[in-house]
């Protein structure tokens, strides 16, 4: 992407202190496009993150073309990652955003290594890959191309529409390797979720996405993820919205309660003391032992939302416990097919979003 004339330099009064630790900064970029966010362009070292915990693999692989969200749900467990630019997890994580502009290139190069096991790979489990800048730095098809042309599986979760932008290309790649796509939908109150999560495509956009990787004869899961207690956890909510996943072609629903660490809470706190200071006391109550809601609670939401998932036919779905993605069908089923031998048939898809071949200059 070129936005010629918008740079900004880290000497400027404007910049931020905590990116002099970005020393792989290429420039800082500014645009009315996208009033009071700023763009961070930076060159990866590296593309592949490995999660730190247990899986069946047992462990989880993700890629993160962003840092920060445009998407600005103030309920997001991954505004803490900002801390170590010294930036805050509130503004700043949504204003702020860091860009691997090389990421796909790098990505290339790491799944050649002879080491690389062909694991599967989660995107979307910490910041959006399909936020609204994707659809001008235009990094996804060539990280989506990579992974097929090596046979890697993986999994994408979004709230953004702009993966319709890349459907057909998706469908290649799941005609090479597994694929499993999952829309973030948790708010089926038009007021509530335009409020909570001011930066995000309408529930009935995201609906509309789900059918539309279901035209393509791809599965599509439903996270609603988080439950908001005493705001989405009615029953006459959760009906309304497994009715609407049904009707839009949803192959499962995956649920959890809120989950409030530090550095979200008091983000999320600051909201809904703006917006519902009625529900303060309750929250308060219901989050002073810790991050998780208690027990107690997440049994009653388990106890009302399971026969939900049974009388709408939503069940199917099981989330990857080491990245919080969807568990891969690489994992639950037989593997697929590997990797052409070649760069592809002729009209290929894959092909023409190949990154080129990364200099080993930048190493």
């Amino acid at each position: 992407m070129r936005w010629s004339g918008q740079e900004l330099t880290t000497e400027q009064a404007g910049a931020l202190p905590g990116l002099a630790r970005l020393n792989n900064l290429v420039r800082s970029v500014r645009t009315p496009e996208f009033d009071g966010i700023t763009f961070h362009e930076v060159l990866a070292k590296s593309a592949l993150n490995r999660v730190p915990g247990q899986s069946a693999m047992p462990f989880g692989w993700t890629i993160n073309p962003y840092r920060g969200c445009s998407h600005a749900c103030s309920y997001c467990f991954a505004r803490p990652t900002h801390n170590y630019l010294d930036l805050d997890a509130g503004k700043d994580f949504d204003n702020e955003i860091i860009v691997k502009v090389n990421v796909a290139e790098v990505l290339r190069k790491e799944l050649t290594k002879p080491t690389w096991g062909k694991h599967p790979v989660a995107l979307g489990t910490n910041t959006d890959p399909y936020q609204r800048a994707e659809g001008r730095y235009r990094l996804m098809p060539g990280i989506i191309a990579a992974l097929a042309d090596s046979g890697t599986p993986f999994s994408i979760l979004t709230k953004g529409t702009l993966l319709r932008r890349d459907l057909d290309l998706l469908q290649e790649a799941s005609q090479r390797v597994p694929v499993d796509l999952a829309l973030s939908i948790a708010i089926y109150d038009d007021a509530l979720q335009q409020s909570v999560e001011p930066g995000t495509p309408s529930t009935k956009a995201r609906l509309a996405t789900v059918s539309a990787i279901r035209d393509k004869g791809m599965d599509c899961s439903v996270f609603m993820m988080p439950i908001l207690p005493f705001l989405t956890d009615t029953k006459a909510h959760l009906d309304e919205a497994m009715r609407q996943a049904k009707a839009a072609g949803a192959t499962g629903v995956l649920y959890s309660a809120l989950y409030l660490k530090p550095g979200v809470k008091e983000w999320y706190f600051h909201w809904l003391e703006q917006d519902h200071p009625e529900l303060m006391p309750q929250y308060r109550e219901l989050y002073k032992r810790g991050a998780y809601a208690p027990k107690e609670y997440r049994q009653w939401l388990a106890e009302r939302i399971h026969p939900l998932l049974r009388a709408h036919g939503l069940e199917r779905r099981r989330e990857d416990p080491a990245t919080g993605g969807i568990l891969s069908k690489a994992l639950t089923g037989p593997a697929a097919a590997g990797p052409a031998t070649d760069a592809g048939p002729v009209g290929s898809l894959i092909s023409a979003e190949l990154p080129p071949d990364l200099s080993p200059t930048l190493f």
